[in-house]
């Protein structure tokens, strides 16, 4: 079983054998049809009166282009190229023509279940990519500068004898869900909003693979013991750059005792409770991540099944 999550399914064609081509690249940063989406700090440009992108024509971000704002390649749809570009450096951009013509730089997790199907797993590349070209602008082996290459898809040490190509790497993450019977074990960080629970998580390490990790996460968080571990859907998560690997876990043992720093509560809950959650109940003292969350997914088929 697998489900398309927040992040997930976007529309592009990621058309990576473009990147290389920097001829067509260059063209098309002049095409009159070419869309760009700029992001302020991470935030990307959103018009509210559709909940949708802050599409741009060449002509209109000619000038942020001339002056060499990070841009990224971001694909095609029906013939037209898509980038995004980082207009971090100008404080006031978000204040200025043309964006503020079009609408406002949002929080890309405040604005995701408001956006069309599609659009934060675009949203979600653009700030990913452009996240990690602000975060390795320097060599890992040398130390020397770094240069944008392939669209923004690698970066290249300036320097002629180390020559060290980088490229962004995406972060296994564990999330999963233990059940024992008719209850599942949900946790809480202690960053969490008073009452929210979610399901445990964790990143994977060297050498494990997706069921080691999912064991010893749930083992290190909450001192419980699981055996056989099933997957069931993968959730990008751009922040900085993830892919969220849901699982459930059989518990073999019930006896909790959480590590007090990943976690500083965990508890079984029913089938029942969860379902009274999800029908809007309010006083059980438990609330649940926001839908757009695979760990809310994980709960929901949880809750629903049996």
């Amino acid at each position: 079983m697998s489900e398309v999550h927040t992040f997930a399914g976007g529309p592009l064609d990621r058309a990576s054998h473009r990147r290389t081509d920097t001829d067509w690249l260059a063209a098309q940063l002049k095409n009159p049809a070419t869309q760009i989406v700029p992001l302020w700090k991470q935030q990307p440009l959103v018009t509210p009166r559709r909940d949708g992108i802050g599409w741009l024509s060449v002509e209109a971000v000619e000038g942020y282009l001339m002056s060499g704002v990070p841009t990224v390649f971001l694909g095609e749809q029906g013939g037209v190229a898509h980038f995004a570009i980082d207009v971090s450096a100008y404080e006031d951009a978000n204040r200025s023509e043309p964006f503020i013509d079009v609408g406002k730089f949002m929080d890309l997790r405040a604005i995701a279940l408001r956006l069309p199907v599609g659009d934060p797993s675009t949203l979600g590349t653009a700030k990913a990519i452009l996240d990690w070209n602000a975060r390795h602008q320097f060599c890992a082996v040398c130390g020397k500068k770094t240069e944008m290459r392939d669209a923004g898809y690698m970066r290249k040490c300036s320097d002629g004898e180390c020559n060290a190509e980088h490229f962004p790497r995406t972060d296994p993450v564990v999330i999963m869900l233990p059940v024992n019977g008719d209850e599942c074990l949900i946790g809480r960080q202690p960053m969490f909003p008073e009452n929210m629970y979610s399901c445990l998580a964790g990143f994977v390490e060297p050498g494990e693979n997706i069921e080691e990790a999912v064991r010893r996460e749930v083992f290190e968080e909450a001192g419980i013991r699981v055996g056989s571990v099933r997957y069931h859907s993968t959730q990008p998560w751009p922040w900085p750059s993830s892919l969220m690997i849901g699982c459930f876990a059989d518990a073999e043992t019930r006896d909790i005792t959480v590590d007090g720093e990943e976690l500083e509560e965990a508890r079984w809950v029913s089938r029942a409770l969860l379902r009274d959650v999800l029908n809007g109940a309010t006083d059980s003292g438990v609330l649940l991540p926001p839908p757009m969350a695979i760990g809310f997914q994980l709960i929901r088929v949880f809750a629903e099944s049996g």
